[in-house]
């Protein structure tokens, strides 16, 4: 890498393995999932902390809508406060990646997971003494995105250095799986909690949760920091990434396959509030199990995807959980009983994360570490904001017109076309595995 006089970044003369040739020469004898824990100290107390830390979050996560649900009873809001947290992630996310590609990425977490802590402690305050409004709800979720525009290219570029490049697919597979048992524990703690203590225990039960995470980032220990020379401009660092992204084809069709199943896929999550009372009928005790049984799914596909390793491709693996997640969105658009639904989110959780989880492995491979940072901002940008406030927003609104039904098919179906367009109608996500960083000029 080079930085020349004038600001400009160029990706430097010497050849890069393609992605699966540097990765595939290391595989693992056994079909252990777990065996980047064993292996990696750093990791394994990261992970730890960040799946207790992640409970409290889908504890908090469910309450919100439900409690936007009970403070408003329109869909649209319960979307817009789904929104609230998201615009600042597709405002600042992308300055924060210059950010965080020129300080200390551990440093920047511990500091993020406090504040955290912070504005789940005002969020508990306020519902339990009956203080709780629609605007303060809103205002809360946006200063959660706010953290979380700098917290999460921090901590998905902080991966390399828990694991190093050999290990990260394995990392990120097991870094989604703790996600989703805590999908699975949280929904259903949290409706427990609702239904014996009150609503307010939640945000209080997610407030000590960050003191977990808090003490596993302090017992982690990396080499020093050594920053990377770079233009004194932030916008600048943008348009480096942003080029890299335009000129190199791979990761162009990766960001865009990425972008158009998180913009039409992932919004049904935000609409789940009005999916459990509306489709099926069900109470805050419903509308738990449904997040739960989605959280099962999304660990089964995350555990299988960290134990086969490279034995199974990555691209084929992604071609077809991005064509089965659509299809079962499809049916579950037009599932009439609770039962139906349970099962059918198993399929969608799996597939979901395993086409999450290939896409954040295959583009953490193809760039350089330069550039991560931004990277994994551009890739947050797009799984947490785009997929908020254009598609949860959109999604919001078209359910209050069209009703959540024709809302959640209609965006997978348009997913089903476009996925069939992008793997076989173009040649960029078939060879995903064997693109290499090219010589190109970023700037």
């Amino acid at each position: 890498m080079r930085w020349p006089p004038g600001g400009g970044l160029y990706i430097s003369r010497v050849p890069v393995a393609p992605a699966a040739a540097q990765a595939r020469a290391p595989v693992a004898p056994s079909l252990n999932p777990f065996r980047v824990l064993v292996k990696h100290r750093n990791f394994r107390i990261f992970l730890i902390g960040q799946t207790l830390s992640l409970i409290g979050t889908w504890m908090q996560t469910m309450a919100q809508g439900w409690l936007a649900l009970e403070l408003t009873n329109r869909p649209f809001l319960v979307g817009l406060v789904a929104t609230a947290t998201s615009i600042p992630i597709l405002v600042f996310t992308m300055p924060a990646g210059v950010l965080v590609d020129r300080s200390d990425k551990l440093r920047l977490v511990r500091i993020a997971q406090g504040a955290y802590l912070l504005e789940a402690t005002a969020l508990w305050g306020l519902v339990a003494t009956n203080r709780i409004t629609i605007g303060s709800l809103l205002a809360l979720a946006f200063l959660s995105g706010l953290i979380a525009s700098i917290e999460i290219p921090a901590r998905q570029s902080m991966f390399i250095d828990l694991v190093g490049r050999d290990d990260l697919p394995e990392a990120i597979a097991l870094n989604s799986s703790g996600f989703n048992l805590a999908r699975v524990v949280g929904p259903g703690i949290a409706a427990a909690v609702i239904a014996r203590l009150g609503i307010a225990w939640c945000f209080f039960l997610n407030a000590v949760s960050f003191v977990a995470v808090l003490v596993g980032l302090f017992m982690i220990v990396l080499p020093a920091h050594r920053p990377h020379p770079g233009h004194a401009r932030p916008w600048i660092g943008v348009q480096q990434a942003m080029r890299y992204m335009r000129q190199t084809a791979h990761v162009r069709a990766l960001m865009l396959m990425v972008t158009v199943y998180s913009i039409l896929g992932v919004p049904v999550l935000a609409l789940m509030p009005v999916v459990a009372r509306d489709m099926f009928h069900l109470g805050a005790g419903g509308y738990g199990l449904l997040l739960s049984f989605l959280g099962v799914g999304g660990l089964a596909g995350a555990l299988s995807l960290a134990a086969v390793g490279y034995r199974v491709s990555r691209t084929r693996m992604l071609l077809v959980a991005s064509m089965v997640w659509p299809t079962l969105l499809v049916l579950f658009a037009f599932a009439r009983a609770p039962w139906q639904g349970y099962l059918l989110l198993l399929g969608i959780g799996c597939t979901m994360i395993l086409n999450g989880a290939i896409a954040n492995g295959l583009l953490q491979q193809l760039v350089p570490n330069e550039l991560r940072g931004r990277m994994m901002a551009a890739y947050g940008l797009v799984v947490v904001g785009l997929a908020q406030v254009v598609g949860a927003f959109t999604s919001g609104a078209l359910a209050d017109l069209l009703g959540v039904r024709t809302t959640i098919a209609a965006g997978a179906v348009l997913m089903l076309g476009y996925g069939a367009w992008a793997f076989f109608r173009r040649a960029e996500l078939r060879t995903l595995e064997e693109g290499h960083v090219r010589d190109l000029p970023v700037l």
